[in-house]
C-alpha cells in the first residue's frame, strides 16, 4: 500500500468549476441587461462644408446623441453613411473618444467625404426639376467601443441643404 501526500491544489477542478460557474451566471445576467437597453436616438443637427481636394467635397456632420438608458455609452470611433433622395451620398468614420451619459446627450461631429459622383448624383436632381433646398435624409452609423463592439443607430428626416449643394436660383 502506497502513501499518497496530500496535494494542497487537490480541490482546484471544484474551486475552478465554482469560478467558471460564477462568471457564466455574470455574464448572462449581463446579457440580460443589454437586451433590455433603448436604441440610441440620433439626429442630424447640422452639416457644414468642409475645405475639400480635388474632385471630392468635405462636410462635418452634426449630431445630437441621446442615450435613454440607465448607463453611460463610452465611445472610440465612429462611423456613418449618409443618404440623400434615396442614394449614397456620404461617408465617414472618426477615431473621436466620447461618452454619452445616462439619461443625457451629446453633440457630436464628424468629418465625411462627397465623391464627386454623388454631386453628380444630386445635380441630376435638380436637372430634373427638383429645386428645394430641403432633402430626405437617412443616417446608419455605429459609435465604436463597448464590450460588445459598439452601438449601432439610424435616422431619417429632411435636412436643409448647405449653401454648396444649394440648387442656383
Amino acid at each position: 500500500m502506497r502513501c499518497r501526500p496530500a496535494l494542497p491544489y487537490r480541490n482546484i477542478p471544484h474551486t475552478f468549476f465554482a469560478l467558471l460557474l460564477s462568471l457564466l451566471a455574470l455574464g448572462l445576467d449581463g446579457c440580460a441587461s443589454l437586451a433590455q437597453r433603448e436604441p440610441v436616438r440620433i439626429n442630424v443637427v447640422g452639416l457644414e462644408a468642409l475645405p475639400g481636394e480635388g474632385m471630392e467635397m468635405r462636410f462635418k456632420v452634426k449630431l445630437r446623441v441621446q442615450n435613454p438608458n440607465e448607463t453611460p455609452i463610452d465611445f472610440d470611433g465612429l462611423a456613418l453613411e449618409l443618404e440623400l433622395n434615396g442614394k449614397p451620398f456620404a461617408t465617414g468614420v472618426s477615431d473621436r473618444t466620447g461618452s454619452v451619459p445616462r439619461f443625457g446627450e451629446a453633440l457630436v461631429e464628424i468629418p465625411v467625404s462627397v465623391s464627386a459622383i454623388a454631386v453628380v448624383r444630386q445635380a441630376l436632381g435638380v436637372i430634373e426639376g427638383d429645386t428645394t433646398t430641403e432633402v430626405p435624409y437617412t443616417l446608419r452609423g455605429r459609435l465604436a467601443g463597448g464590450l460588445l463592439g459598439g452601438t449601432r443607430f439610424s435616422d431619417s428626416g429632411m435636412l436643409k441643404l448647405p449653401e454648396p449643394l444649394k440648387p442656383p436660383r
